[in-house]
């Protein structure tokens, strides 16, 4: 196995040729969790992974509640399944709170004042209404909490992480929150270890070939937690070594054959997010470019696994305008599928074309 091996692997395992998923919340689950805080480009990172759907049916599927976007890993926004919110937050959060402690501490902000502002915000959401951020704070800061504009940030981060709330419904453009408990269903509390080699069980399935490194940055699990996690699966799994690293996958009959066609990849995707070690997506040269946002920042072309290009768009009223930067060398085929790339995203966009400027 080498770097091209795993890039190829790591791109059917992550559904992104030849995707048996048509349901937005099916590929979610399988994927574990997906970052989300770009909003738009993260429906996108689903839309990519699905035979056929469109931005308007991914978020369909967010505000009908069958995916939840919330806090919970590294930290920052995720997309979960309802069915997997719960036991995924009893693992992760307590490391997510204890990243967060001296900001908290420097905000003067700590149990005492969280048990006061989650059960007020519990309250206000309790009959099922569902509020912007700038509702929640304001009835908070009626009730005599500081609200600062990073005060309130943390206060609401941790109202999700206590899982007091998450997303709601989108209210035009703007952001709400719900009631966690009305979004979710119960359940039964998994027991550490089980929920340790779930997730574990969960990651490597759909990410692999991938290292006990990369499983801890991108489940934000302590090193200890990863290995034990590790080991409790090791079995079900096969491992290679590339250099000094060893790698997990699932079996394989053969390597899958990738066609030289260019990918619109969005920022803070998986494939290139979800590793700690991103050499099998970037060569040396595209990595140490500054322009290249580590392949994480910014909106990527792909060729066979690897960064060659950054690209952006501009939507107009019936087109969406996309502008390639070449990081590298585009192979002619991968320059000629530049057309299909587009034109699919237009589509799930709602736009008529896309124009290359």
């Amino acid at each position: 196995m080498n770097l091209a091996d795993i890039a190829a692997l790591r791109l059917a395992n992550q559904q992104l040729l030849d995707t048996r998923f048509t349901d937005p919340a099916a590929l979610v689950a399988w994927m574990g969790a997906v970052q989300a805080q770009d909003f738009a480009m993260a429906k996108w990172a689903l839309g990519l992974r699905l035979k056929k759907d469109t931005d308007a049916g991914v978020e369909k599927a967010i505000d009908a509640g069958g995916i939840i976007r919330t806090h919970m890993m590294r930290p920052t926004w995720h997309f979960v399944t309802k069915e997997d919110v719960r036991w995924i937050m009893d693992l992760t959060a307590p490391h997510v709170v204890k990243l967060a402690g001296t900001m908290y501490r420097q905000l003067k902000l700590d149990k005492s004042v969280f048990t006061i502002t989650n059960d007020l915000i519990g309250k206000l959401l309790a009959d099922g209404d569902e509020l912007t951020r700038e509702e929640v704070i304001a009835e908070v800061n009626k009730a005599g909490i500081e609200t600062d504009p990073l005060r309130a940030t943390h206060i609401m981060f941790q109202a999700e992480l206590d899982q007091i709330i998450c997303n709601g419904a989108r209210r035009g453009k703007k952001f709400t929150y719900a009631l966690f408990d009305r979004k979710v269903p119960a359940a039964a509390p998994v027991p550490r270890e089980e929920a340790l080699a779930a997730l574990a069980r969960r990651y490597f399935t759909s990410h692999g070939p991938a290292t006990v490194q990369d499983f801890v940055w991108w489940s934000g699990l302590s090193v200890t937690d990863a290995r034990q996690a590790f080991e409790a699966i090791r079995g079900e799994f096969e491992t290679a070594r590339v250099g000094d690293r060893e790698y997990i996958f699932t079996g394989f009959s053969e390597i899958p054959k990738v066609p030289a066609k260019a990918m619109l990849i969005p920022p803070y995707d998986e494939l290139t997010i979800g590793y700690a070690d991103r050499r099998a997506a970037m060569d040396d040269a595209v990595a140490q470019n500054r322009d290249s946002g580590n392949g994480i920042f910014k909106p990527v072309v792909m060729v066979k696994g690897k960064v060659v290009g950054l690209w952006r768009r501009t939507e107009k009223k019936d087109s969406v305008a996309i502008e390639i930067n070449p990081l590298s060398r585009l192979p002619v085929s991968a320059e000629k599928s530049l057309e299909a790339a587009g034109a699919a995203y237009a589509r799930f966009i709602g736009k008529k074309n896309a124009v290359f400027e």
